[in-house]
């Protein structure tokens, strides 16, 4: 018999992962330097995966230009959590300085990578899952290679709380991209998208449907029915295509928006975009925890009441935010009663979030300001849309671009959210 400790049980604990690009200091091009910079702050020979700073950890991801970092295990809390990332996050900067001539690079997506010809594959240890991935979907793409998020970790301790916990997760995931969207610009150019990364996120896989699901994850709320009608086809699938077996039989192939880690016994969220500093994304992630506290509480519905709602319906919903963010018009009444609302009362997605927060979000008090001009100036997406010159020439854009995305940077560091200037700037002078 077992004699380690009992898994986490609800809200007990939050673990946070946080990734960013490495760019040139001065162009702000990807710089596929995350091998070296990991093995240079471990003082190792080899080349190392992670480096472990205190209560935060670096770590690698698919590519050579992103870094992410993390919670050094579930923390009880979010209190103190942005200082901790901002201090590691000026330590990890001033090494990629002094030995890269390179920096950090918030938000969700590079905003002018070009990922055919600039994507480096990580190539060491774990390098054979992500060239698995590759000759799978070709990984040399937006969706893959370009793309930076917040994953938050929701504990649950048996399967009771797990049903609890999705059930609550399946409603709050539409409203996601209308508090977190931070990708405006693909390829140096406004797409009319407020959330590009979700939109790749969803297409990434479409040569395997049940990767990605409906991106909403199906009302399933026994754990053996999660592993039989969610797991297992993924690995049908994944065999029919003849993936690398390295890829079968894991959980972290499923690519939903939000997936159930068994071996952590936790629930994943995975659609928050990357925003300007730690405190910007955490005050997300602490606003989406509480969402989730105040369904499970049942605060507003019953808990049968949310398994109720169909995947389909809260699918469209998160892909009209993903255009739109909180100006998406909200018009379906089951899930405006789970929410608690009128369903006679039109409202948008902003509204209704300005709404429930201003009910549910329990602090920290620390994170409410960076959370405030979210709620109050708009998501980073549309206040970088604000910035930046209506129907402006290409070369134009590109030089504001580098302006805005320099600040941005300069805001990771500093550790303050984004507002577009008070006033409109001068035109940006040729180069």
């Amino acid at each position: 018999m077992s004699t380690g400790p009992l898994p986490l049980s609800l809200f007990e604990g939050y673990g946070i992962e946080i990734e960013s690009m490495v760019v040139d200091a001065e162009t702000l091009d990807v710089r596929p330097v995350v091998d070296e910079l990991l093995r240079e702050a471990s003082h190792a020979d080899a080349w190392v995966e992670d480096f472990d700073d205190g209560p935060i950890a670096w770590s690698n991801e698919l590519v050579l230009h992103v870094v992410e970092r993390k919670t050094n295990g579930p923390v009880a809390s979010f209190e103190g959590l942005a200082e901790r990332f901002r201090a590691s996050d000026r330590k990890l900067n001033a090494l990629l300085s002094e030995s890269f001539g390179a920096r950090l690079l918030p938000t969700g997506m590079h905003p002018w990578m070009d990922p055919t010809r600039e994507t480096r594959l990580w190539p060491h240890d774990t390098g054979p899952v992500y060239r698995a991935y590759d000759r799978l979907f070709d990984c040399h793409r937006h969706g893959w290679s370009n793309l930076q998020s917040v994953h938050l970790n929701l504990p649950f301790r048996d399967e009771h709380e797990f049903a609890r916990l999705m059930a609550a997760v399946r409603v709050v995931l539409p409203l996601i991209p209308a508090l977190a969207a931070s990708t405006p610009i693909v390829t140096g150019e406004v797409t009319g998208l407020l959330d590009n990364r979700l939109e790749v996120y969803r297409t990434n896989s479409e040569r395997l449907p049940s990767m990605t699901g409906s991106v909403v994850p199906e009302p399933i709320f026994s754990i053996d029915e999660y592993r039989e009608r969610v797991l297992s086809p993924i690995d049908v699938e994944l065999a029919a295509l003849g993936a690398d077996e390295i890829l079968r039989g894991q959980e972290w192939t499923n690519a939903r928006g939000a997936i159930a880690r068994f071996d952590r016994m936790a629930i994943e969220i995975r659609l928050i975009d990357a925003q300007e500093c730690a405190a910007a994304d955490l005050a997300i992630a602490a606003a989406v925890s509480a969402l989730v506290r105040g369904l499970v509480e049942e605060r507003w519905c019953s808990f049968r009441a949310q398994s109720t709602l169909g995947t389909e319906a809260l699918a469209e919903l998160l892909i009209a935010a993903i255009r739109t963010g909180p100006a998406t018009p909200v018009t379906d009444g089951a899930w405006l009663t789970t929410l608690g609302q009128e369903t006679k009362r039109a409202c948008t997605m902003g509204q209704l979030l300005r709404q429930l927060v201003e009910t549910s979000f329990d602090g920290p008090r620390e994170l409410e300001p960076a959370l405030e001009v979210i709620l109050r100036e708009g998501t980073l997406a549309e206040r970088i849309l604000a910035t930046l010159q209506p129907n402006a020439a290409r070369s134009t854009l590109q030089r504001e671009l580098l302006i805005v995305y320099s600040e941005l940077a300069d805001c990771l560091t500093d550790g303050r959210s984004y507002s577009p200037p008070k006033r409109s700037r001068a035109p940006v002078p040729a180069s």
